[in-house]
């Protein structure tokens, strides 16, 4: 039986006295698509952020296709592509450009780079705006440069945090159909977060919903709306499990949440 694509036991992250990841047990299989919900502040970014490395499990342990972030950080990013909250382009350079730093940054061979690159370009429909700086790109064209430049490495798992924040209905519905044609063409596993429970409830083959940095609930969207009635929404979901208000240290993290959030969005435009 193959390695799960991600798996948690434990997962502790502390910062300062604020627990933001509380004994996190998560299972995420190989090839699906899986959304990682809850209100700000209920540690979704920090789990993320250990998933990619970039923070240390304090304590519990982590793996990702079977390899521990802990002893063998190096190893699991070359698996990983990554979209954050924070806008991750630099306006200054082209489209092309921007994509080749990040071949350059995960290490792809010198004799594929450019392959690669009009590969993930095209994937993104972004091949003929190519060598345009990409400060002249809209909101939608920089997340799908974003997501351009986390295919480069051809991930085994894509991270998606919030990638949709601040578009328009037309340019989120954009960025999803890459996301659904990138799957079904590399079979990647694709772990997201979003506060749009449709988008969610039509992506996610499973949805967990997090509050206070522990696992409120995991099912299918359909299996959780279920127990609820049957006209329940995933809103009603999230309501359920995630309803109650944030205690103090939460809600500090919570308004940071919101603070890059929303330059995020003034950003995109």
């Amino acid at each position: 039986m193959s390695a799960p694509a991600v798996e948690c036991a434990g997962l502790v992250h502390r910062f300062g006295d604020t627990v933001a990841v509380d004994h996190l047990d998560l299972r995420i299989e190989a090839g699906e698509v899986f959304g990682l919900l809850g209100p700000n502040g209920a540690g979704k970014t920090t789990t993320i952020r250990v998933l990619n490395t970039l923070l240390p499990p304090q304590e519990g342990t982590v793996r990702v296709f079977g390899l521990d972030v802990r002893r063998r950080a190096t190893d699991v990013r070359r698996h990983l592509g990554y979209v954050p909250q924070q806008l991750s382009i630099e306006a200054a350079l082209t489209g092309r450009q921007n994509v080749m730093w990040f071949a350059r940054l995960f290490d792809v061979p010198r004799a594929e780079r450019a392959t690669r690159i009009d590969e993930a370009l095209e994937a993104m429909d972004l091949l003929a705006v190519a060598d345009r700086r990409a400060g002249t790109y809209s909101g939608g064209m920089i997340r799908r440069l974003e997501l351009a430049q986390a295919l480069v490495n051809r991930p085994a798992l894509l991270v998606l945090d919030e990638p949709t924040v601040g578009l328009d209905p037309i340019a989120r519905a954009s960025v999803w159909e890459r996301v659904r044609q990138m799957r079904a063409e590399y079979g990647m596993t694709v772990l997201l977060t979003t506060h749009y429970m449709d988008e969610a409830d039509e992506l996610c083959d499973t949805v967990a919903l997090m509050h206070r940095g522990r696992l409120q609930a995991v099912d299918s969207p359909a299996a959780l709306r279920a127990e609820i009635g049957p006209d329940a929404t995933l809103e009603d979901v999230f309501r359920r499990h995630a309803g109650a208000g944030l205690d103090d240290d939460q809600a500090g993290e919570g308004v940071r949440d919101v603070r890059r959030s929303r330059t995020t969005a003034r950003k995109l435009g």
